[in-house]
């Protein structure tokens, strides 16, 4: 029986991988499905405790009145009788300084675990209003100060602890559900008359304790907002449009400083409720106009399977390629189902891998699968290329390849580097081992043309 070209064995096992790039796809579409099962269930653990948090404020917003002229008609006449219409004057203040404790707790249900915390805020926030409201539109004395309030934005207000505290010169405050402020439109207030206090300068102490999940941040609004960040938890990803000046992050925890100041935030300290051009409100963990702090696991390893299962058809290839070499020049047939069957393991490794690391972690079920897989292709190869030392050697192969593999999702960094690196030493390989070698079948037709 004639023996195939070594072109048409390699066309045959790119035909085999080809086909086996559908089971490494629908291993992606099973990878992203767990995935978001993942974040449902996480979803549904911390249901009820709080979700991502962006907090603002405090600011002091004052009601008048102004009263716009009647119309008239062609002759003078008065058709309509003056209006009168309530506006706000928003006053941020001039200087806040607050200190935030977020205490992280773990909580698992099945094999799905989140994180959510505890956040206790605490600080002082300085007024000032000026004498000079002309230029705003505020006619002078129509400020009605004894309906002031004091309103405090709270991302998601079912995280509040049942007694957050405002004091102004020493006395408790009584707080309202609703509010927000101009940056953050849900929260609580805290009404205030400021005829009992001196408008021109006066400060606020304030103390509340918040819940959440998955990441805490503040909306600065004020001339100079002087913010330290701290907690037990050793793996934060600092967030928003402004980082810490200082920071530390340790085995023990971390520690973070912010310093903002008003110009850096691009908005007037005091504005007309209405009259302020509109922005897109603060967003947890990410809008330009905040600083935070995300809780981000340690190891995402939905992520991690996700990145191992996109370099599924280097080991096809490598492996493959192994095979096609023993066959075209060791002389020893491989047939297409033995090439599908080794490249069906091989996607099998990274199903392992998946079902593995939801209960036993990442590197565990990575060394679990690593080593089902390489006894599994190492004995049946030995018994396709009918040589133990042959199925050795295709087993060192994909050992090699899935320690590779490993350093790779380790160095990030370099991963693209490293890859290109290896490809290269492949190809040469292959290069140098075929570089004599009869392709197409001719030389042996001459030759036996010749005879």
């Amino acid at each position: 029986m004639d023996q195939p070209s070594p072109t048409a064995k390699l066309l045959r096992a790119l035909g085999v991988a080809a086909l086996l790039s559908i089971g490494i796809f629908i291993t992606w579409l099973l990878i992203s499905d767990r995935h978001s099962q993942s974040l449902e269930a996480r979803g549904s653990i911390a249901e009820g405790w709080g979700g991502p948090q962006v907090v603002a404020g405090p600011e002091l917003s004052i009601p008048f009145k102004v009263t716009t002229p009647g119309a008239t008609d062609g002759n003078g006449r008065t058709i309509t009788g003056p209006v009168v219409t309530e506006k706000r004057l928003v006053l941020a203040p001039t200087g806040v300084d607050l200190t935030t404790r977020i205490a992280p707790e773990r909580r698992a249900r099945s094999i799905y675990e989140v994180v959510v915390y505890r956040a206790d805020t605490q600080g002082r926030a300085t007024f000032a209003l000026p004498a000079d409201l002309s230029r705003l539109g505020v006619p002078a004395g129509a400020l009605e100060l004894n309906r002031a309030e004091l309103r405090f934005g709270v991302a998601d207000p079912r995280g509040l602890s049942a007694n957050p505290q405002v004091r102004v010169n020493g006395r408790t405050l009584p707080l309202g559900p609703g509010g927000g402020t101009s940056l953050v439109a849900t929260g609580f207030y805290a009404p205030i008359d400021l005829t009992q206090v001196d408008p021109a300068r006066f400060s606020v102490d304030l103390r509340f304790a918040l819940r959440g999940n998955e990441s805490f941040a503040l909306a600065p609004r004020a001339g100079d907002t002087a913010w330290k960040l701290t907690s037990p938890w050793a793996n934060p990803s600092f967030t928003g449009g402004f980082l810490p000046e200082q920071r530390s992050v340790t085995k023990d925890g971390f520690t973070a400083s912010y310093r903002i100041g008003n110009l850096a935030l691009g908005r007037s300290l005091l504005f007309v409720d209405g009259a302020e051009p509109s922005r897109p409100e603060p967003t947890p963990g990410g809008a330009n106009a905040t600083a935070g702090v995300s809780l981000m696991q340690p190891v995402d390893l939905y992520s991690q399977v996700d990145r191992a299962t996109k370099y599924g058809f280097l080991f096809i290839g490598f492996t493959f390629l192994a095979f096609l070499l023993f066959d075209i020049i060791g002389g020893v047939r491989v047939a297409a189902i033995e090439y599908l069957l080794t490249g069906a393991a091989l996607v099998l490794f990274f199903v392992l891998l998946l079902a593995f690391a939801e209960v036993i972690g990442f590197t565990a079920a990575y060394v679990v699968a690593a080593g089902a897989i390489a006894v599994l292709n190492t004995a049946y190869s030995a018994a396709v290329l009918r040589s133990w030392r042959r199925g050795l050697v295709i087993g060192g192969i994909l050992l090699g390849l899935y320690a590779m593999l490993y350093i790779l999702l380790s160095l990030e960094a370099y991963s693209l580097l490293i890859g290109s690196l290896l490809l290269f030493v492949a190809l040469a390989g292959t290069m140098y081992v075929t570089r004599r070698l009869d392709w197409t079948g001719a030389r042996r037709e001459e030759a036996a043309a010749t005879l």
